[in-house]
């Protein structure tokens, strides 16, 4: 059980050496005269960490992710990831590093609906300048890591959505990334569909794969998370601690 024990606004989550993810004193404001996405956000997470980013819509949890992801740049603040400063590489290095070091995992799978399931999969570890023989040694690893090897000629438009958020993990995972990044991955999905993309996160998280969640969900949350953080109006409102069940 998580202890949802609610901490002050602005709370500084202050890092330690072993952290793969740190964010220092970040703002993002889309309007100059406007309220901020997000207000003076610090956390950390360490390595090997399941992280569920909880809030309201609107709240700036995904601005939260894309910011850990490189996606977007903080207004104010430092964004560091696997042990580089990601918020000041420019937008070739900022490609080149997301393609090697972190892997996303989006709400409607992103998947190129003209190339093969192991085309897609191969993508990434391309773009990264793996070998063709080695992306797809690793790829077929995957596939069959997800239950879906007898898949790997078929086309996305041809799967179930769970299907297809199997293709998306095999994906964010091809290039062995420090960090998982995972945005409301369920939320497209079935009740039971999505317990089993659920079930298919822990067991990453058990083999140590670092993750940060964004969820709407406080029962995925719960049971899937070591943490929770909370994030109301742009700012960190509160956290909790407990074990992967």
């Amino acid at each position: 059980m998580i202890d949802h024990s609610v901490i002050d606004h602005g709370v500084t989550d202050h890092g330690a050496p072993g952290d793969v993810i740190r964010v220092d004193g970040v703002t993002k404001a889309y309007q100059s005269d406007g309220l901020p996405a997000l207000a003076d956000v610090s956390m950390s997470v360490a390595a090997g960490e399941v992280v569920a980013v909880m809030g309201p819509s609107g709240s700036g949890k995904s601005t939260l992710l894309n910011l850990i992801a490189g996606l977007d740049r903080p207004t104010a603040g430092t964004v560091t990831v696997a042990g580089r400063r990601i918020d000041s590489l420019g937008e070739s290095a900022l490609a080149r590093f997301r393609a090697r070091h972190v892997g996303i995992i989006f709400q409607f799978f992103n998947l190129l609906d003209d190339l093969t399931v192991e085309d897609n999969v191969l993508l990434p570890a391309q773009l990264a300048g793996a070998s063709r023989r080695q992306a797809r040694a690793r790829a077929g690893e995957l596939l069959e890591q997800m239950g879906i090897e007898s898949f790997r000629d078929t086309y996305p438009a041809r799967m179930s959505g769970g299907q297809r958020q199997r293709v998306a993990i095999a994906r964010a995972l091809v290039n062995q990334p420090e960090v998982l990044l995972a945005d409301e991955p369920t939320g497209a999905l079935d009740t039971a569909t999505g317990q089993e993309i659920g079930r298919l996160l822990r067991s990453l998280a058990t083999a140590g794969q670092t993750l940060v969640l964004v969820t709407h969900d406080p029962e995925m949350a719960e049971r899937y998370a070591a943490r929770v953080v909370h994030i109301v109006d742009g700012r960190l409102a509160g956290a909790g601690v407990g074990a992967l069940r």
